[in-house]
């Protein structure tokens, strides 16, 4: 059974209709925050339980709770299939395995207008609380497409009309100055290592984030950021 930990993430789990087992709640946390998760509870009969603070804080490992935990079912993914058609931009994670980065990712995504996100069986981080917590919501929101193969999945989106568009620091043009073509694919590499060689060889465009700096590259979720919104500025013109 799934935990849901965090005021936050119980709130939206709850206003997504995401099917919950039971709530715990800290006995003495209160305020305008906590009495939304309640009447969330009562308005679709899940389970509410006060109990001693120190229960979380067992039940969490460790993990900061804010005083409220939920009990559900996983995440689940989807196919591929299911979030292409009508799809306005997807983004494509090649080997991004801090769940830290993993949320952070989720969470841009779906601020910046995003309609997946794709990952592959290996080489990603899963669906974890912790990825729940750093997407602060936006899990519950925006659909995580699991697949087999980055590359045959990018020549997959290319045959549906999609425009791949790769981020890596060696790439010929700035992501500020290209044209995105729609549907758009962005592409974004694991830490430290960028996109592996065979998918910088499926992108359309490699594009990169001029650096001012010593260092050549930024923390992927920072970089996904910068595009993502560039991306999202252009479809407001």
């Amino acid at each position: 059974m799934a935990q849901t930990l965090g005021i936050h993430p119980v709130r939206e789990a709850l206003r997504a209709h995401r099917p919950l087992d039971k709530v715990l709640i800290a006995r003495g946390a209160s305020g305008p925050r906590i009495q939304e998760i309640v009447d969330l509870c009562r308005r679709q009969s899940v389970p509410v339980r006060f109990e001693p603070r120190e229960l979380l804080d067992r039940a969490a490992k460790g993990v900061p709770h804010q005083g409220v935990m939920a009990f559900g079912a996983v995440h689940a993914f989807v196919e591929l299939s299911e979030v292409i058609e009508g799809a306005r931009l997807l983004v494509v994670l090649d080997g991004v395995e801090d769940p830290h980065n993993l949320g952070a990712i989720i969470r841009t995504a779906h601020a910046a207008g995003a309609n997946a996100i794709v990952i592959p069986e290996r080489r990603a981080a899963p669906l974890t609380e912790t990825v729940d917590r750093a997407a602060a919501g936006a899990l519950e929101y925006l659909p995580v497409a699991r697949i087999t193969n980055v590359s045959q999945s990018l020549e997959r989106l290319k045959h549906s009309g999609f425009w791949i568009y790769g981020l890596d620091e060696r790439g010929s043009e700035l992501y500020d100055q290209v044209e995105y073509a729609s549907p758009t694919a962005i592409v974004l590499g694991g830490e430290g290592k960028g996109l592996h060689q065979n998918v910088q060889k499926h992108c359309d465009i490699l594009v990169r984030i001029p650096m001012a700096g010593a260092v050549s590259s930024l923390n992927v979720s920072v970089a996904a950021g910068v595009v993502l919104f560039e991306w999202r500025r252009r479809q407001e013109k």
